[in-house]
């Protein structure tokens, strides 16, 4: 659970993700509710929050596994000093959503980072927010991203009296 739920949160790249170390989201063996990461694809710096409950299942996986500062967060099933591969993540995704009856064609590792960042954008309208929150350089490419249409603008628009 809280590999799904900081896939939520964090909005980070599957790459990015899997790669996170105890220390990435601890501070003195506790998460922590904010943390940093630099990005694999562009190398700039990305924050995120964590949440309450995503906080309670790190702190539960990680007594479980017993992890510690300095070793992946997600280890590898083969090498529990490396993290766990993109591809082991897609496998979870998928086993995930076919027990809860939804067909994993449908969604992927990028349908993750994509939900809160859409959630945020349709609840605010706060298109720098949701660019920061995501990394990107561009706005243009935060619009893109968000398949944002003439049509959103103008529903937001209608929401504002003056």
């Amino acid at each position: 659970m809280a590999l799904f739920n900081l896939a939520l949160d964090s909005k980070l790249r599957a790459c990015d993700l899997v790669a996170l170390r105890v220390d990435d989201v601890t501070l003195n063996g506790r998460a922590r509710s904010r943390a940093a990461v630099l990005q694999r694809k562009s190398g700039r710096p990305v924050q995120f929050e964590i949440t309450e409950h995503t906080r309670e299942a790190v702190g539960r996986w990680l007594d479980k596994k017993g992890l510690h500062k300095g070793k992946p967060l997600f280890p590898s099933r083969v090498a529990r000093t490396r993290s766990m591969s993109t591809r082991q993540y897609a496998r979870l995704l998928d086993s995930w959503l076919r027990a809860v009856g939804l067909d994993p064609l449908a969604y992927g590792t990028h349908s993750l980072r994509r939900t809160k960042a859409s959630m945020i954008y349709r609840r605010t309208g706060n298109l720098r927010a949701v660019q920061l929150l995501l990394g990107h350089t561009k706005i243009e490419s935060t619009v893109r991203y968000l398949g944002i249409d003439v049509d959103d603008a103008l529903a937001i628009a209608e929401q504002v009296d003056m």
